[in-house]
Order: C-alpha cells, then sequence, then structure tokens
C-alpha cells in the first residue's frame, strides 16, 4: 500500500482506512445505520492480514465498549463506534474508562432522537458528548470533523490525546459526514507498537508482570470517600491542563464581520455557504467553528466575537451548542439560535434567514 493515497470515500470508510493506517491494535463494534460502513469497511479490507489488527462484530455495543476497556487497560490502541442510540447504551463503560484513566477512543456517527428516532443526520447527543453522558465527575475529549478528510485526520489525533491525557476520546460526527463522500488523502501506514514500545509509553498498563514489575491495578471503584475524593481533584485537574492546551477552532471571514454565525460538523458546512450568500446580500457574517466541542473554545470565541452586533448558533438540534456559546459571550452581545429537528437538514437560505429575523431585524 502507497505512503500516501488520494481516494473517493465516505465519511465512514475513511474513519477504517485510517484505523488500519495509524496503528490501531484492534476494532470492536456492532453495526447501526448511518455508521454501519465502519465494519463494513475493515471486514472488507481484512487488515488482520496485513497488519494484524483484531476486527470483531461484539454481540452488543455493551460488549463493545468493555473490549475497547480491556484492551485499553493493556496499552492498546483500541477503537469502537456507532451511531446515538448505540453509543448511549456505552456510556456506563464509557464512564468506567474515564473513571480508570484509560485511553479508548469512540466514534458517533449521530443520527435524530430522541429513543430510536431516525436514521437521518442529527447533531442532538452534543450535551450527551460534552456533559460525560454517563455517571460521576468526569469530561471525555470531543472532536467534531465537517468533512470526510477530518474522519480521517481525526482518528490518530484521537488516539494522539487520549494516550497524552489517559482519557477517552470521541469523533462526534453525524450522518451526512458519515454518508458523504469527498476525495480524502489518506495518512501514511504507521507500524503498530512493538510490545517493548508499548511498555514503555504505558507504564502503567496491564501487559503483564514483565521484568519482576509489582501488579498494576486498573479500576474506577474505591470504597474509601477520603481516597475517592482525591482521585476525583486529580482528574478535575487534569481536564483544567486539557481545556487550557487542547482547545481547537476555525474561523471564516471574521476580520470585518458584524455577526458570527457559531456551527460544528456538517451545519458549520452549511454555515460557510451561509456566510458566503449573506455577503453577496451586503451582510458582513463571519464564522466561528469550534473543532473540540470539549473542550469548548471560550475563550477564543469570545474574543472573536468582542465588537460584534450579535451571534446565531446554527446546529442540527433544539439548542444544544448554543449554551455553551452563551457561557462564553456572558451576556456582552445577543446570541440566539437556528436549528432543525427530526433528521432534517437546514439549507444555508434558511440560516440566513434565520440571521435576519432573530438578530438584525432586532
Amino acid at each position: 500500500m502507497a505512503e500516501q493515497e488520494i481516494k473517493l470515500m465516505k465519511g465512514n470508510e475513511a474513519i477504517a482506512h485510517a484505523a488500519i493506517r495509524c496503528g490501531t491494535d484492534a476494532y470492536f463494534g456492532y453495526p447501526i445505520t448511518p455508521q454501519s460502513e465502519i465494519i463494513e469497511t475493515l471486514a472488507v479490507l481484512k487488515p488482520w492480514e496485513t497488519t494484524g489488527m483484531v476486527v470483531l462484530q461484539a454481540e452488543s455495543e455493551v460488549a463493545s465498549i468493555n473490549m475497547v476497556y480491556g484492551g485499553a487497560g493493556a496499552g492498546k490502541r483500541v477503537l469502537t463506534s456507532s451511531s446515538s442510540p448505540g453509543i448511549a447504551l456505552m456510556q456506563e463503560g464509557i464512564s468506567y474508562l474515564a473513571g480508570a484513566e484509560l485511553p479508548g477512543v469512540f466514534v458517533n456517527v449521530q443520527r435524530g432522537g430522541p429513543g430510536l428516532g431516525t436514521i437521518q443526520p442529527s447533531q442532538s447527543d452534543y450535551f450527551q458528548a460534552t456533559r460525560g453522558g454517563g455517571n460521576g465527575d468526569y469530561y471525555v475529549i470531543v472532536l467534531a470533523p465537517n468533512s470526510v478528510q477530518e474522519m480521517a485526520d481525526f482518528v490518530d489525533l484521537a488516539f494522539e490525546l487520549a494516550f497524552k491525557y489517559r482519557n477517552p476520546a470521541m469523533i462526534l460526527s453525524d450522518g451526512v459526514i458519515g454518508q458523504m463522500m469527498e476525495k480524502v488523502i489518506l495518512p501514511p501506514m504507521k507500524p503498530r507498537r512493538t510490545e517493548e514500545e508499548i511498555i514503555k509509553e504505558c507504564p502503567w498498563a496491564t501487559y503483564g508482570r514483565k521484568g519482576g514489575r509489582t501488579p498494576n491495578i486498573i479500576t474506577s471503584l474505591e470504597l474509601k470517600p477520603e481516597v475517592m475524593e482525591v482521585r476525583n481533584i486529580h482528574l478535575q485537574k487534569k481536564y483544567e491542563e486539557i481545556q487550557e492546551k487542547e482547545c481547537r477552532y476555525e474561523t471564516i471571514n471574521c476580520e470585518d464581520a458584524e455577526y458570527l454565525i457559531v456551527s460544528f460538523g456538517s451545519a458549520a458546512r452549511i454555515g460557510e455557504k451561509a456566510i458566503s450568500l449573506a455577503r453577496k446580500q451586503g451582510i458582513k457574517v463571519g464564522l466561528f467553528r469550534p473543532i473540540t466541542l470539549w473542550p469548548f473554545p471560550s475563550k477564543q470565541l469570545a474574543k472573536v466575537a468582542k465588537n460584534m452586533k450579535g451571534v446565531l448558533t446554527s446546529e442540527i438540534n433544539a439548542g444544544q451548542m448554543v449554551e455553551d456559546v452563551r457561557l462564553a459571550i456572558n451576556g456582552a452581545i445577543p446570541v440566539e439560535h437556528f436549528g432543525r429537528l427530526g433528521g432534517i437538514v437546514p439549507d444555508p437560505e434558511e440560516v440566513i434567514a434565520a440571521l435576519k429575523e432573530k438578530l438584525i431585524k432586532k
């Protein structure tokens, strides 16, 4: 396989190709629309024959995330994926990963809800992703791609951040990005780490008592409250470090903008077209795209929006990220929300109409 290849593929397929190329040790998953192409592509590519990567269809999403826990506990690069209802089933396991400080990576290709909802795209899992989702005081690092290229790029980045901070990381996509086809530059092949490299990188892992070392114990359970408090304080300090160092975002046409659209993922693609059309109408609008949804780039957003007249968040949900935007703006200027529900994806003209109605006319 060439070191670098340019191919036309779906976002889900890009995840699978990137997983192989960035040295993933194992994928455990269960099919659900609209992300089933991830495991289907892995089954076609058969990486176990070329790189030794394990690919296993588990009996459920609950089984998948607990297999990730086991693999990550041994210091392995382990990946799973699902869509909204399946990710909901994984929440207990994700909380365990966070509590045990394990670097698992999981992909959520969102669909409409609540409940089984629809197989159409949505961004209504924002709260779940950025507020932990399971029990306890914890956070998951959340990356929001808005292209097939970023679906490929964020696999390696998610593993890098997960291992750097010993914390689960999520790629929060949606049915638009998962199913759309674009050209993508696949990352170069990265060999899977040797046992010696894993031992060096992950001295905490349960890879066996090599060299007569004392046992490594990985658990999220602690019966003594005073000890559990110390562990929680340690986690909170780690989250503060992540918030300080790992905020990622993109701005477009913000230098002279009077109004700002804030969107993530596929909604940001629509927002980019909307600001282009709005400028042709004489409306100076810029786009702020959070790439990390947690940590949310609050300071950076506040700085960009400082001298503007208003902010519109455009999301494919009932209004979720808008709460983080309002916290960042802190009442300095008006913040409004526009969204479509039930799997309906808005068009750029709708975003412009909402901007005019909610901010400019007021």
